[in-house]
């Protein structure tokens, strides 16, 4: 059913699990759109009864709307005018405004991501409405478009007009909206398509091409927020026994329905400070993350993690591994080699051999010779454009270029290339991106099985099981998406050398 994008009043009530069909309000289940969001408040409650409380009094505060918007214009403008990521000019702007309350930090968080995955759509509405939009000052347009795009995502027109404290012109403008947004739904579905699904023209052509009749649903679903998922550490416990120690913190959560991993975390909270998460009972990860760290099916032998960078999968598999065997991680980057190796720490991980290896030929095929055909299992979660990851970092659309895109392949295909080498006879090479397009997917599989006869594919399913397996793939291939499973997008192929 076409969705229409005009402004509906916000709905309150009981939190409810997320839909199939797509809101622009975005799913009731709490969760950042990324890392630093996931800080909340400042400080972690120390009991269920405290923690309700502290949520009580804080809710009750009226926000400081004037702050909020400062904060927000500071921002937005650091990601769409000076191109920092989303992720990191949010935590800058924050950690300055330590005078905000942790209900107004999340405010700003919600309403510059809200506005970045809607940013196409907003633009081409405060176009119609308000004549010569594209020629006012930058900040009074950064202004409307966070009024725009909170209208559109369900708060009450005359409140936001208000609250920001619009001239008598633009609030006038804002009042339009219902009238712009009936004029996209009445566009030619190829036209309306990029402008409602707030895409780049060429990625909402490559959308198109991967999921077909499922285009808008799943071009919807990247633009509603993600939920806050949780990984347990089985060394240090199971998932039954974390979900009791977050409810003696105050957090509420979920069982994940397809990783027997993972926990959505309900409770808005600064997850670092908890407990739990010191103690290294868990990390964030996302369901779908989980469920590619499921393919390698470590066993206690020697396994490779060719493109560890900060270390979410390599903790994973260092449990799936029972913290035995030798578990190596490599990466080009020190900086995320030395995270990971807190992090190791503080999972209490022991079987990582950590290896910063040069980024470019000759010299990476050298830092590898130790390892070559030695590996049981070697998994390459390659770069990518990170398409499936647009609910976390909506922002990204903006910088991927066709250009990118190509380049980004062939990358791909070079990395598959070079650390296929360590692979031994029988073992298995595990490949996933976090993208959604079958040009880092498929294609960089169909090539490198084209020049590696001595490689086949393995389905998912045989190592997920049939059930899960049914639920999670798309031939033999792992393939997740927003709209189809509520975690980012991801690709996985298992890759077995003869032996």
């Amino acid at each position: 059913m076409k969705r229409s994008h005009r402004p509906e009043p916000k709905k309150q009530g009981a939190k409810q699990a997320p839909s199939k069909k797509p809101s622009a309000r975005g799913t009731k289940r709490t969760g950042p759109a990324s890392r630093d969001d996931a800080r909340g408040a400042r400080t972690g409650p120390a009991s269920r009864d405290d923690a309700r409380g502290a949520r009580t009094e804080r809710a009750s505060r009226p926000l400081r709307e004037d702050l909020v918007l400062q904060a927000c214009l500071e921002a937005y403008g650091s990601v769409r005018h000076e191109g920092r990521l989303s992720d990191r000019a949010l935590d800058f702007t924050l950690r300055r405004k330590a005078h905000l309350y942790s209900t107004e930090r999340r405010a700003v968080a919600e309403r510059v991501y809200a506005l970045l995955r809607r940013q196409r759509t907003v633009d081409w509405l405060l176009a119609r409405v308000r004549p010569g939009f594209d020629r006012l000052e930058t900040t009074r347009q950064d202004v409307m478009r966070l009024a725009a795009s909170r209208i559109l995502h369900g708060e009450p027109l005359e409140q936001v007009v208000h609250s920001s404290s619009l001239p008598s012109e633009d609030g006038a403008a804002l009042r339009t909206l219902p009238d712009a947004a009936a004029a996209l739904d009445a566009l030619p579905p190829a036209k309306r398509y990029p402008i409602a699904a707030s895409l780049p023209d060429f990625l909402a052509e490559k959308f198109l091409e991967t999921f077909g009749a499922d285009a808008n649903a799943a071009a919807e679903a990247m633009n509603e927020r993600a939920p806050l998922t949780a990984r347990v550490n089985l060394l240090k416990g199971s998932r039954e026994e974390l979900q009791r120690r977050l409810a003696a913190e105050g957090v509420e959560s979920t069982p994940t329905p397809l990783s027997p991993l993972g926990l959505w975390l309900e409770t808005r909270v600064n997850v670092f400070s908890l407990q739990c998460f010191k103690d290294g009972l868990l990390e964030l990860q996302d369901e779908g993350s989980q469920l590619l760290g499921m393919l390698v099916d470590s066993p206690p032998t020697r396994v490779v993690d060719a493109c560890a960078g900060a270390g979410g999968k390599t903790l994973q598999l260092a449990a799936q591994m029972k913290n035995r065997g030798d578990l190596h991680a490599l990466d080009v980057d020190e900086v995320r080699i030395e995270e990971l190796r807190k992090r190791a720490r503080r999972a209490g991980v022991h079987n990582v051999r950590t290896q910063v290896i040069p980024a470019e030929d000759p010299a990476a095929a050298e830092a590898l010779v130790a390892l070559k055909d030695k590996a049981d299992r070697v998994m390459v979660d390659a770069p990518c454009s990170g398409t499936g990851t647009y609910r976390r970092k909506p922002d990204g659309r903006y910088r991927l270029t066709p250009e990118d895109l190509k380049a980004q392949a062939a990358r791909q295909k070079a990395l598959l290339e070079r650390f296929s080498t360590m692979v031994k006879p029988g073992g298995r090479l595990i490949y996933g991106t976090c993208s959604v397009l079958r040009e880092e997917n498929e294609a960089v599989i169909d090539d490198f099985l084209s020049r590696h006869p001595e490689f086949s594919v393995r389905p998912v399913s045989q190592e997920l099981g049939p059930e899960l397996g049914e639920k999670v793939s798309r031939g033999p291939f792992l393939r997740l998406a927003p709209h189809t499973h509520n975690t980012d997008g991801f690709f996985g192929a298992i890759l077995v050398r003869a032996k």
